[in-house]
């Protein structure tokens, strides 16, 4: 035991991992597959990949307990007045030389394991069971770090208590990369954190900045952190400016248009300037006026009328305060379009067409399905995205809601191009995916949630109407009529 033990297992690992590589290599006692030995060595192949995922979870959940039993050991075994921050550090520096990490990185691994180990158990259950990988549990501990602890015991139960309700067809957090199970968790904690978001957003807007970075080749990042409205309404005005300057004769890419409009923006205020050097030169850059930045805002009535705070969505950010999206709509809307959505758990209605043609607000619709391009981990803005019939429509698909996808043209090329396959979607989920090799690929699916009731419309209810006897009915399946609303600022 203890010492020997230790070596003994490691030792196994070493020569599990000897094994596998020999099986990569093509050198293993017998091949895959006899009937079909390449086919079999790309399905063994992925095989490999699914299983190493598996292990090297279940490894970082050993290394961040390991890591916090040396802490707690070490501070017991630390000489009598030492100093509690002296004793963090040469922990730290302790960890952070076995691991080969510089001190902050050690620091960062110290509180997520900490966090991990003392408060949350469903997570680092997860991540033995090499369900969800150390990027996901990191997202976890990030996300809980500024709730109470029965906030923090919330987000983990929404996302990993098998009894939570979810869609069946829904990709669970460990199917879908870290950065999009960030979204989903940000999201959720904006939504349900005890303190406003009206008072975090006023103390946040303090922090606003832009900052500079110096990087290779002669290339500097200039970025800024700023309102989510400002953010987002100034990327998609970017995107817009980009696509009109496209064409035939334009040799740049979206991305250099993109860099070179910001560019002509901040150092000339937007006029056209023609020099002689650099990107773009002598290359008109105005903007046109009649190109405006495009904002989608889901807003709850009661809210869109002052009579609750309850957060609006902003498409592809996520909740906002009211006050914004009442600003956004006060300020920058000629038109609405108006949306049926479900008072039992916040989901829009269907909206339906019988010709081939993909309207406007059936588009609008894709975009409060999806949020991005469906395809599994892209985080493709779904204004980028193409309405694409699922089952095609020479071959009898119709395009109602549930026969259309709206992947991004990287995907939309991969799906026509390949032999990737979009799997049938409903009207409140989108498309799943099949790959060449046979194995399905479950997507994201919005975070609906029931809109927040006002209390006075709350003490004229009948009972059985209540939200929270709608959600028990919903629970079992019951139905109840819908009721109206959100809105698209422009």
């Amino acid at each position: 035991m203890g010492r020997e033990a230790v070596a003994r297992a490691f030792a196994d690992i070493r020569a599990a991992l000897a094994v596998l590589n020999a099986e990569v290599d093509g050198c293993g006692s017998e091949p895959f597959s006899a009937a079909d030995p390449l086919a079999g060595m790309a399905e063994g192949s992925l095989d490999i990949l699914a299983g190493a995922r598996e292990a090297e979870a279940g490894l970082a959940g050993l290394k961040a307990r390991a890591a916090m039993k040396y802490a707690d050991t070490a501070h017991t075994l630390a000489p009598p007045g030492m100093p509690v921050q002296a004793q963090e550090m040469a922990v730290a520096a302790e960890i952070g030389c076995v691991l080969a990490l510089g001190p902050r990185a050690a620091s960062t691994f110290l509180s997520a394991s900490h966090a991990l180990t003392t408060t949350l158990p469903l997570t680092l259950a997860a991540l033995h069971a090499g369900t969800i990988s150390w990027q996901h549990a990191r997202v976890m501990a990030d996300e809980a770090a500024t709730l109470d602890p029965a906030g923090a015991a919330a987000l983990e139960a929404h996302f990993l208590d098998p009894d939570t309700p979810r869609p069946a067809a829904a990709a669970t957090i460990g199917e879908m990369p870290a950065h999009r199970f960030k979204h989903k968790a940000r999201t959720w904690r904006e939504r349900h954190h005890a303190e406003s978001i009206e008072q975090r957003h006023t103390k946040a807007a303090a922090d606003r900045r832009v900052e500079y970075r110096p990087d290779q080749d002669g290339m500097a990042w200039l970025s800024a952190y700023l309102p989510a409205d400002q953010a987002i309404a100034g990327w998609n005005r970017l995107n817009a400016l980009a696509r009109a300057a496209q064409g035939p004769t334009e040799p740049r890419t979206l991305t250099q248009l993109r860099a070179d409009h910001f560019a002509q923006a901040i150092l000339t205020s937007g006029t056209n300037t023609s020099s002689g050097d650099g990107a773009g030169a002598g290359t008109d850059l105005t903007p046109s006026s009649s190109i405006r930045a495009q904002v989608l805002v889901t807003v709850p009535v009661v809210s869109l009328m002052g009579v609750t705070d309850e957060p609006a969505m902003l498409d592809g950010y996520g909740p906002i305060p009211a006050s914004m999206a009442r600003d956004l709509v006060a300020d920058g809307a000629d038109s609405f379009h108006r949306v049926l959505v479900d008072p039992r758990d916040g989901a829009p209605l269907e909206i339906g067409r019988s010709s081939y043609r993909v309207t406007k607000a059936t588009r609008n619709w894709l975009r409060l399905r999806d949020g991005q391009c469906p395809f599994p981990g892209c985080s493709n803005s779904s204004l980028d995205n193409e309405a694409d019939h699922i089952l095609a429509w020479h071959h009898g698909g119709t395009t109602g809601i549930s026969n259309l996808g709206q992947p991004c043209p990287k995907h939309h090329k991969l799906r026509h191009t390949s032999r990737w396959k979009p799997t049938p979607a409903t009207k409140n989920q989108p498309p799943g995916w099949t790959s060449p090799t046979g194995r399905h690929y479950t997507s994201e699916h919005q975070d609906w949630e029931p809109p927040h009731w006002p209390e006075s419309a709350l003490s004229a209810m009948p009972a059985h109407l209540k939200p929270e006897e709608q959600r028990r009915e919903r629970l079992r399946g019951a139905r109840t009529p819908p009721a109206a609303l959100p809105a698209r600022a422009r």
